[in-house]
């Protein structure tokens, strides 16, 4: 089996070579989901609605299919097999809380053929999509569908608390056995909608590490690039309003904590970014045409990227029914200011910190620079990652400073009244010291003695303000000297005074309508002209 076919894509000269998966063809793998879809979902649906238990989450139901049919399945031409659900009632949990239906749920997947998707990934697993765009449908490898039934009891915790969430949203784990091979599925959420061209698509882990789109990736129609070639192309990164960037971000960090606690790594974010400007200028490519029955929504909870990140309360579910042409994308800016939708999740989180993992990346460090292979233990990961995300590829856009209120600005004129008052009471404490200072000088000649050998010796003679001057002080405030116009432009507005003497650290500080005075006596600035200096912050 070729590299090409195991990808998703057929080998040049063979597009209509059938693709194969362990040796099974593609179109008898579709036939068996549907076929065994549709009997556990039927038969499901007889056993009463119950609290969820912990022996359920390890539950493994299996039905016969053989080709000549029998009294509970119907005939097929698929070659005979075993159809195996894993935790039936804990998936039907799950699919309740996201409002799918089990009559939705079976004409989503068994009404219409399933459409192949090309695989951009290097893990070989097939994909597919629901005619309605709501489901996909991957192949998994045994380790990764042992390892999400042993999440499963956290999983289902981590959803009752957060269903909105970027994690991906698991529907149901089968397993389908014919000829001796096992072909484990899982059903998940859609996280880019095929009716929505992506203009760009982006598989990001925070790492550099050979983290390019190869060459074979780049020449597919739609080729999926990686975390070296989004700082290339987007250096500047995607901007969003801060109601979203903040949200999303927090999101995020609640999904990578959760994955940590899983001892989880090797995750990645799914970006698909489609871009408003180009879609005006080009037509749509008919295979990017949906069902026309598919409803202008997605039915599912929680199914949308802009659901995913609101909490609950926001305006975000009302976004995806007024305007349906969004499908559920968040808005956001390039740096050259082009209008996006964007189209996300996390995905590949079956990889757990397993002795063969850790193995990778103890020989990977040895070569290379530890920190920057994408294989690393989950705390590390969790935080590269999130930095990442934080710092190169989601940003916020700063938002224009308000204008000041009428309230403050209707303080000026009290501000000012006020301001007199204490620089009038200054002004009568430093009349009443230059008065003490010269009755005490009268009575100890001693002080007159110093004062006539303080011209060589500044320090020794404290520096006190003439009366004149203190008491001019008072006039220096006033409204020209403010220099507040009518708007208020200025929030702060510093004087400064020719009075001589004068403490050259005293501030003023409005604090919603309270003045602070803040002054240091013992800190003069002795200029030639003995000029000191009053500043008074609005």
């Amino acid at each position: 089996m070729s590299s090409a076919a195991e990808n998703g894509d057929a080998a040049p000269g063979k597009q209509n070579e059938e693709k194969t998966y362990k040796k099974t063809a593609s179109s008898a793998i579709k036939g068996a989901i549907q076929l065994g879809i549709g009997y556990t979902v039927g038969n499901l649906t007889s056993k009463p609605e119950r609290d969820v238990l912990m022996q359920d989450f390890y539950v493994v139901e299996s039905v016969f299919l053989p080709s000549e049919g029998s009294n509970l399945t119907p005939a097929h031409h698929y070659p005979d097999f075993r159809f195996k659900t894993y935790a039936p009632l804990a998936f039907r949990y799950f699919r309740e809380l996201f409002g799918i239906k089990p009559d939705d749920y079976l004409y989503s997947i068994c009404s219409e053929p399933l459409i192949e998707l090309s695989n951009p990934g290097a893990s070989g697993s097939l994909f597919f999509v629901t005619s309605d765009d709501e489901f996909i449908i991957k192949t998994v490898q045994h380790k990764e569908a042992e390892f999400l039934q042993k999440l499963l009891p956290g999983y289902y915790m981590n959803l009752n608390q957060n269903p909105r969430t970027l994690l991906p949203k698991f529907y149901g784990l089968y397993c389908m056995q014919s000829g001796g091979i096992n072909i484990r599925i899982v059903v998940m959420n859609n996280v880019l909608p095929r009716v929505m061209r992506m203009h760009f698509t982006y598989d990001l882990k925070g790492s550099t590490y050979k983290r390019r789109a190869s060459r074979k990736e780049r020449e597919k129609s739609n080729p999926t690039f990686k975390d070296l070639d989004f700082l290339q192309d987007m250096h500047e990164g995607l901007y969003f309003d801060t109601e979203t960037y903040n949200a999303l971000m927090k999101t995020l960090q609640r999904d990578c904590r959760v994955l940590e606690s899983f001892k989880i790594m090797d995750y990645s974010l799914l970006l698909g970014v489609h871009v408003l400007d180009h879609s005006l200028k080009e037509e749509e490519p008919s295979q990017n045409v949906p069902d026309a029955r598919r409803p202008g929504v997605q039915k599912v909870l929680y199914s949308t990227a802009m659901e995913s990140i609101q909490g609950p309360g926001k305006p975000g579910d009302g976004l995806v029914t007024e305007n349906p042409d969004t499908m559920g994308g968040i808005p956001a800016k390039s740096h050259k200011g082009e209008k996006l939708l964007l189209f996300m999740g996390i995905i590949d989180i079956l990889q757990s910190y397993r002795l063969m993992k850790k193995l990778e990346h103890s020989w990977k460090a040895l070569v290379y620079d530890g920190d920057t292979v994408s294989v690393h233990r989950p705390s590390f990961y969790a935080d590269r990652f999130l930095k990442f995300m934080n710092s190169r590829v989601f940003k916020k856009i700063q938002a224009l400073k308000a204008s000041p209120s009428k309230k403050r600005c209707n303080s000026i004129a009290a501000l000012k009244a006020t301001s007199q008052e204490i620089v009038s009471s200054i002004s009568q404490e430093w009349k009443d010291e230059k008065h003490d200072l010269l009755t005490e000088g009268q009575s100890f000649s001693s002080l007159d003695e110093e004062a006539l050998g303080s011209r060589h010796r500044p320090d020794l003679v404290p520096s006190t303000p003439s009366l004149f001057e203190a008491a001019s002080l008072a006039t220096t405030i006033s409204s020209s000297s403010l220099y507040v116009g009518e708007h208020c432009p200025h929030d702060r507005t510093t004087l400064y005074s020719n009075s001589k003497g004068l403490p050259s650290s005293s501030t003023f500080t409005v604090e919603e309508g309270t003045i602070y005075l803040t002054a240091e006596p013992n800190t003069l600035e002795m200029q030639d002209d003995n000029t000191s200096v009053l500043d008074v912050y609005l």
